[in-house]
């Protein structure tokens, strides 16, 4: 499945992310030389409608190649689920997705993973960026799999907005944290063109880096979040987003206007029109549904129950059968687990 490449294919930086199948027809990955010869590793398309990063590092690299010869620094190239990205969709019916097959997957996806990590292991890779878009409404922040000071240092060039989290475990970040520094960065909606300039901006930073520093941040540098639980939907529920279509649970058509918002107890995220005895899972790191800390359902509504933060919340049915409704955070200082 996988293509590996050691230069860029003439024309490739003209194409969008819906002409890159036609172009290279399998996942690719491309190892390009530079002055310093550990490479920044960059994955773009693990999820084919978030064509964020793909327009962030085809920019950077023209405007680079037209001024010099050399990359400051190597970089190992990713194009992730080129097939999903021609029909602007996360994943195609039938698929894997791209972004949970990165640890233990017995998969030919998860074995192409594996032989990815495998090549940047020897290459000791000196970063890892995995460059991602959000069907909600979100800001722009990083994300990080260990709190350790160059995973924070790496998150902070993109924003003083930094989530960590564990779960899901079988992720990019995750996978390429046992190797090197490693963030996921969500650049809000893919048809956001700052979005795009943002993600080209982080890559000229990381880029210009040298070393990561052993000089700590410090508490006010930036907010620290924890993801505590993901929220799915079970199969059987119907939802809607529509006032005139009624559904087994009712959300605001905004209702992703609450990302990033400290939620206080008993707010209403949703109406209910059925007695059915289960609506939504909240499961923690640990794999247990903890539903129940997080939502009272009373009075044909669902609120929550104790202050939380969501994230990621989307209004898209797809996203949500495909992957969840949001994801739940805590805000944390500097030590705390």
């Amino acid at each position: 499945m996988l293509t590996i490449l050691e230069s860029l294919p003439e024309g490739l930086l003209e194409k969008k992310a819906h002409e890159l199948y036609d172009f290279l027809s399998s996942p690719t990955l491309i190892h390009l030389p530079g002055l310093k010869p550990e490479p920044l590793f960059i994955s773009v398309l693990l999820h084919g409608n978030e064509t964020t990063g793909w327009e962030a590092v085809r920019g950077y690299l023209s405007e680079v190649l037209l001024k010099q010869d050399n990359l400051p620094r190597a970089i190992s190239l990713f194009i992730g689920n080129v097939s999903a990205a021609t029909e602007q969709k996360r994943v195609l019916d039938g698929q894997l997705d791209y972004n949970r097959v990165w640890f233990d997957h017995d998969s030919e996806e998860g074995q192409m993973m594996t032989s990815i990590l495998a090549q940047m292991k020897e290459k000791q890779v000196f970063a890892s960026i995995d460059i991602h878009n959000n069907t909600g409404k979100n800001p722009h922040y990083a994300c990080i799999n260990r709190k350790e000071h160059d995973f924070f240092q790496l998150a902070h060039l993109f924003s003083r907005t930094v989530v960590y989290f564990i779960k899901p475990d079988s992720v990019q970040s995750m996978a390429f944290s046992k190797l090197c520094p490693a963030v996921t960065v969500e650049c809000g909606q893919a048809e956001d063109e700052y979005g795009v300039q943002h993600a080209k901006k982080y890559i000229e930073k990381t880029m210009a880096l040298d070393e990561f520093t052993n000089q700590p941040l410090k508490a006010e540098d930036f907010s620290l979040y924890h993801t505590v639980a993901i929220v799915k939907v079970p199969e059987e529920i119907e939802i809607s987003f529509d006032p005139m279509t009624l559904a087994d649970i009712n959300f605001d058509p905004d209702v992703d206007r609450l990302n990033f918002t400290a939620l206080k107890s008993g707010e209403r995220l949703a109406k209910m029109s059925s007695d059915k005895a289960i609506y939504l899972q909240a499961v923690n790191e640990q794999g247990i549904d903890v539903a129940s800390r997080y939502f009272d359902y009373s009075q044909g509504e669902i609120r929550t129950r104790i202050p939380v933060m969501p994230s990621m919340l989307t209004t898209k049915e797809e996203i949500i059968r495909q992957d969840c409704l949001c994801y739940l955070m805590e805000r944390i200082e500097l030590g705390e687990s």
